[in-house]
Formats: C-alpha cells, sequence, structure tokens
C-alpha cells in the first residue's frame, strides 16, 4: 500500500476517488474530473490517497486555516474500500494527515464521525481524539 498527497488526479483516479466517495454517503454529488483536481490544488487543502495495485483503496482530505485562536486544522471525508477495511488503511491515511497538520503548526485537528461509524470511531479515539463538547451546527445552500 502507497499513500500519497494527490495533486492532478487523471480521469481514472477521479473515477475510483468518486466510487469511494459513494461509499461514504450515497447522496453525496460526485465531483467531475477537473473538479477533483481543483481540490487537489487547492493551497489550503490535502487529498491523501491510499493506493493498492495502482488502485485508489482510500481517501482522507485535510483542510487548514488560521483563526485568531490558532491554526486550525479539519479531517474530511475518510473513506476506505468496503474489501479493503480493517487492514490498518483508515490508520495509516489518519497517520499522515497529523503528520501534515504538525507541520503546519496546527493547534487542533478537529474532525466529526456519523455514531454509526463504529470502527471510524474506534480508530480516532485510538488516536487521541476525544468527543468535543459542542454541538455543531450547519446551514446549507444549493440543497440537491
Amino acid at each position: 500500500m502507497t499513500i500519497y498527497r494527490m495533486t492532478s488526479p487523471d480521469a481514472a483516479q477521479a473515477e475510483a476517488l468518486g466510487e469511494l466517495l459513494r461509499q461514504l454517503s450515497p447522496a453525496l454529488p460526485i465531483p467531475p474530473a477537473g473538479e477533483w483536481a481543483r481540490i487537489a490544488a487547492a493551497p489550503n487543502t490535502a487529498l491523501f490517497v491510499a493506493e493498492e495495485n495502482e488502485r485508489p483503496v482510500g481517501m482522507l482530505s485535510l483542510a487548514w486555516y488560521d483563526v485568531p485562536s490558532g491554526r486550525k486544522a479539519w479531517i474530511e471525508d475518510v473513506v476506505v474500500d468496503g474489501p479493503s477495511r480493517s487492514r490498518g488503511i483508515g490508520s495509516a491515511l489518519l497517520e499522515r494527515a497529523l503528520e501534515q497538520a504538525a507541520r503546519l503548526g496546527a493547534t487542533s485537528v478537529l474532525l466529526t464521525s456519523n455514531p454509526a461509524r463504529i470502527a471510524a470511531r474506534a480508530l480516532y479515539r485510538k488516536r487521541g481524539f476525544t468527543e468535543y463538547e459542542t454541538t455543531l451546527f450547519r446551514l446549507r445552500y444549493n440543497e440537491p
């Protein structure tokens, strides 16, 4: 398995990433290839991909931003292909993202996880994440 920061996905990689995103949430719209390239090239975003046999089997997005309380990093869109789960791929992706966040000087790394994702939540706890005493609010624009 290889984990790397994707910077310019080709059409086949974009399609494979779209298939992974469907596993995360079938209701999410799949970005076209050009959008994957824009996301991967964004200056405050890292798209980490786990590959086996030249095929993406997992991905994770890390975004960071600066505010008066310090540099924050968010982990989003963590997904491992169903048949490849329970083999340490999610852990390796998470490790790579946390290393990047530390290099960037993040004062905290945040993420959300659906309570139904038991294995993912166990992984986050194992890596030192704790449930934060807050409620996340969301305002959605342009609902499909």
